[in-house]
């Protein structure tokens, strides 16, 4: 009796391992390769290589995520379109440049929106983020998360900045976006927008007198060599988008899919918390470079915010005003 049980466990278990052999065969080999701006030590490109180790450790080692930072394959526009051709398979970057396809995007772009990280997170996990995401499938493109890069902030080589009219006819380099070339026109900058791979050498050349990004990119790219005076602003946040090529997706099956998909969002919770602690730490390795820091008053943070405050009505049509309404709404309920 103890015999045939044992048989029927047995008999019964089969269909179960063949099963799960039949699903693990799904996975196919692929090689991808995965582009950023940002150069290795960065927080973006470390989470880049903590969503490699996730997919090769769920595919079994079939999946094989090839990692080009530093703007190896270009820059983010050039790459954006080597996704819509299929020819590069990943990238991440900040997701307000994706208002160059959907102007949707530009909402994330509009300054002084968000007073933390973790109010960006449930912004930009919940429906608004979805909203944008949902835009992207008709121009080639997929999103599976947003990750961080963080609060911009303002420095330059010719004078230090304390007040507002210090920013008055400074040769400010911004993202290839509409909102932050309006922001520092607003500000009475001379607004400059180029790649980021070019960013380095019209610095030093004096091309532009400043730039704006967060902590950790001044000290990644190392504008400290070539940059005086550093202004905490923290006047834009930055989510960035990690994107698939949309032919390349719809090459896949649902479970290669799901593993990409998962390996982004558990990716994004590690990026996000080593992008928060890179901040704090880039800061004061900023300062100990001798390049001199400087925090606006409040009063003077709010001259900036009032000059740049009527571009969330300049742009609302440009965007969108459902996209704008459905953002603020999300905005208010992160706060409650």
């Amino acid at each position: 009796m103890l015999k045939r049980l044992m048989i029927a466990a047995l008999a019964a278990t089969i269909p179960l391992l063949a099963g799960s052999g039949s699903a693990l065969a799904e996975i196919r080999q692929h090689t991808l390769k995965f582009a950023a701006a940002n150069s290795k030590g960065h927080p973006q490109v470390t989470g880049m290589e903590k969503f490699a180790e996730i997919v090769k450790e769920k595919s079994g080692g079939k999946m094989v995520v090839n990692l080009f930072p530093g703007g190896a394959l270009g820059g983010d526009l050039q790459t954006v379109a080597s996704l819509q051709g299929g020819t590069v398979e990943m990238l991440v970057l900040n997701a307000g440049i994706m208002a160059s396809l959907s102007k949707s995007f530009g909402a994330v772009d509009l300054p002084f929106l968000f007073d933390s990280g973790e109010e960006a997170d449930k912004v930009m996990d919940g429906p608004f983020g979805k909203s944008l995401a949902d835009k992207l499938p008709p121009f080639g493109l997929v999103g599976l998360a947003y990750w961080e890069l963080g609060f911009r902030n303002v420095t330059n080589d010719r004078r230090l900045i304390a007040k507002l009219e210090d920013i008055k006819g400074l040769k400010i380099r911004t993202l290839q976006s509409p909102i932050p070339i309006a922001l520092f026109s607003s500000l009475g900058a001379n607004a400059v927008p180029m790649p980021y791979p070019e960013l380095y050498p019209a610095l030093e050349t004096g091309a532009v007198d400043g730039q704006e990004n967060p902590y950790a990119n001044i000290l990644n790219a190392k504008f400290f060599e070539v940059q005086k005076y550093l202004t905490v602003t923290r006047h834009q946040y930055n989510p960035q988008i990690v994107l698939i090529s949309k032919p390349y997706w719809d090459q896949l099956n649902g479970e290669e899919q799901q593993i990409l998909q998962d390996a982004a969002v558990e990716a994004r919770d590690f990026q996000r918390t080593t992008s928060r602690e890179a901040e704090v730490k880039a800061l004061e390795e900023i300062k100990a470079t001798g390049m001199q820091v400087t925090e606006l008053s409040p009063e003077e943070l709010q001259k900036l915010r009032d000059a740049v405050k009527p571009l969330i009505e300049k742009f609302t049509p440009d965007i969108g005003q459902d996209t704008v309404t459905l953002l603020f709404k999300e905005l208010e309920a992160a706060r409650k």
